[in-house]
């Protein structure tokens, strides 16, 4: 609750001293507001709220209890921290350039907090996971395809040098949550290894709850010469506690054999997919 808490209070220190003020048209839900604000002349801080709060209903309601539970902290400490901190902050004379980076650096930084806790900021990664629910597309793909549309609002708004400007601070805000996320560990991810007789629950669960792929070896057993499924699945360090979760949810008994993976390639993790 401490890293959630945290890490809210720097992302909305972020948006209420760089991202708001200077226009930035970052990821995330600020950068929506920003984009939207021409269009509807709509007070920035109020709309940001507003946003928030709708994406977390609909988060809610058709992603369930589990998305709800991981996201309602930090979404109500966002509504309030942003509440607070609004037309209280000195901000800075800089120029625009820097503060897009800075505001990309500190929103990073306290997002970075909230997904080493195990939970999550919703926003606008909740369109891209709602659309995968009912049509099951990559959710990488959405997630650029959500992206795509807002800065494209920008551009409208704002013109190409806003949405120049913007981009660095998407890149800074990338860059700084991996480095968060890998801090104090050997690897960005988990190899995992599990062997149940309830394997294909578990299969199942992985899929459904993670969206990570699994891939099901032949085992046997050395003593009892048993044939046993084997399930290996890689998750990015971060989801590797919600993996432990959903195994002993199905199967307590399970055994988990769990190393560090410190080069993938392929769909998750070189192709674009938050995590």
């Amino acid at each position: 609750m401490f890293l959630v808490a945290a890490g809210t209070f720097f992302l909305c220190l972020s948006v209420q001293m760089f991202i708001l003020p200077f226009d930035i048209l970052s990821g995330g839900v600020a950068g929506m507001a920003v984009a939207l604000e021409p269009f509807f002349h709509i007070d920035k801080t109020l709309a940001v709220n507003v946003i928030t709060v709708v994406l977390l209903l609909i988060g809610s309601l058709v992603l369930g209890r589990d998305f709800f539970l991981n996201t309602v902290l930090s979404s109500v400490l966002y509504l309030l921290f942003n509440t607070l901190l609004a037309g209280h902050l000195t901000v800075p004379q800089i120029d625009p350039l820097l503060a897009s980076f800075y505001g990309g650096f500190l929103g990073g930084f306290g997002v970075g907090l909230v997904m080493r806790a195990g939970a999550s900021t919703g926003g606008m990664d909740v369109p891209p996971l709602v659309i995968h629910k009912f049509t099951g597309l990559p959710v990488s793909s959405l997630v650029l395809a959500v992206d795509g549309l807002t800065v494209l609002l920008g551009y409208f708004a704002y013109g190409i040098e806003a949405v120049l400007i913007g981009l660095i601070s998407v890149f800074a805000t990338g860059y700084i949550i991996k480095r968060v996320l890998s801090a104090g560990e050997g690897s960005t991810a988990k190899s995992v290894q599990i062997i149940s007789d309830s394997w294909e629950e578990i299969r199942d669960s992985i899929q459904r709850e993670l969206n990570r792929g699994v891939t099901v070896l032949e085992g046997e057993g050395g003593w009892s010469r048993e044939k046993k499924k084997v399930l290996l699945c890689v998750v990015s360090a971060r989801q590797y506690p919600a993996l432990i979760e959903q195994i002993n949810e199905c199967d307590e008994t399970a055994f988990v054999i769990t190393t560090d993976a410190t080069d993938m390639h392929g769909e998750g993790f070189t192709y674009g997919f938050r995590i």
